[in-house]
C-alpha cells in the first residue's frame, strides 16, 4: 500500500497575476507532492496605472471561518502555511481557527502590510499578528524588513545580526525563526539564518542574478511546510526549500511588471 498524500492547509491571499500568494503556494505544494487546501484571506490585484501598487480587499472574517470549517471537516492537515492576512478581523479569525483545530507544523510568513495599503494600518496589523497568531507558529519566516520590525533591531547589516534578531523574535513565542537574508546578505551568497530554539544554522546558496523576484518568500515558507508535512526534520525541510527557491529564481518568468516572478515548475 502507498502512503497517503500529506495535506498542507494554506491560509493566504490571492495575487491576481499569479506570481505570489496562494497561487505560488499551491504550485509549490504540487511540486512537493503535497495536497494543498486553501482558505483565502484577501485578494490583492496590482494597479498598472499606479506604479503597480497593490489594491487590497480583505475577505469577510466569517467567510474565512466558513472556508476553514469545510477544509478541516474534510482533511487532517499535516502542516499549515499562513501568508498574507492584512486586516485585524482576518487575524482574529485565524487565531480562532488555530486555537480550535490545534494543527501541527504551523509555518507563518509574517506579511505585515502590502504596498499600497494605508500606512496607519501597519501598526494595528503588527500588534494583532504578534499577539494573536505568532504564538501559534512553529516556524516564522520573516524577510529583513519584517525581521527589523519584529525584533526591534534597526541595523541588520550582517549574518550575525540576522541570528541575534531571530533569537529576539523567538522570545515573543515562535518556536523557530528563519530570517531570510536572501539578496540583502552582504557578499555573493544569499544566506538565511535559522534559530531552532537551541542553535543557529545558516543556509547559503550562491546569489542568482541581481534582481528581486516576486513570490520567493511565499515559495520558501510553503516548501518548508511541505517538507514538514512529509515528515522531514526542520533542518532538512529548510535546506530543501532553500534549494527549491534558488532553482525557481534561476527559472524566473518575466512579464510586464517591473519585477520577475519565481517559477516553481520543471524540478
Amino acid at each position: 500500500m502507498t502512503a497517503p498524500t500529506p495535506v498542507t492547509f494554506v491560509i493566504a491571499g490571492s495575487e491576481s497575476t499569479g506570481g505570489a500568494g496562494c497561487q505560488a503556494d499551491l504550485r509549490t505544494l504540487q511540486e512537493f507532492n503535497v495536497y494543498g487546501a486553501l482558505t483565502l484571506s484577501c485578494i490583492v490585484s496590482f494597479d498598472p496605472k499606479d506604479n503597480w501598487n497593490h489594491r487590497f480587499v480583505p475577505i469577510d472574517a466569517q467567510v474565512i471561518r466558513d472556508q476553514a470549517e469545510a477544509t478541516l471537516a474534510d482533511w487532517s492537515p499535516a502542516s499549515v502555511k499562513i501568508g498574507m492576512l492584512g486586516a485585524v478581523p482576518t487575524i482574529e479569525a485565524v487565531r480562532d481557527i488555530l486555537a480550535e483545530a490545534k494543527l501541527p507544523n504551523i509555518v507563518l510568513d509574517p506579511v505585515l502590510i502590502c504596498k499600497g495599503q494605508e500606512p496607519g494600518a501597519a501598526l494595528d496589523i503588527d500588534t494583532a499578528l504578534r499577539r494573536e497568531v505568532l504564538p501559534f507558529a512553529d516556524v516564522l519566516t520573516p524577510n529583513l524588513v519584517e525581521t527589523s520590525i519584529l525584533s526591534g533591531m534597526d541595523d541588520l547589516a550582517s549574518v550575525r545580526d540576522f541570528g541575534e534578531a531571530a533569537k529576539r523574535i523567538a522570545d515573543a513565542g515562535a518556536r523557530a525563526v528563519l530570517v531570510k537574508g536572501g539578496m540583502d546578505t552582504p557578499g555573493d551568497q544569499a544566506i538565511d539564518v535559522l534559530w531552532d530554539g537551541s542553535e543557529l544554522v545558516q543556509f547559503a546558496r550562491p546569489k542568482v542574478g541581481s534582481k528581486r523576484v516576486s513570490g520567493a518568500g511565499d515559495t520558501l515558507a510553503t516548501a518548508i511546510a511541505a517538507g514538514l508535512a512529509k515528515g522531514d526534520s526542520l533542518h532538512d525541510a529548510v535546506d530543501a526549500a532553500k534549494s527549491f527557491v534558488t532553482e525557481g529564481i534561476a527559472r524566473s518568468l518575466e512579464g510586464q511588471t517591473p519585477f520577475d516572478v519565481v517559477w516553481q515548475g520543471d524540478r
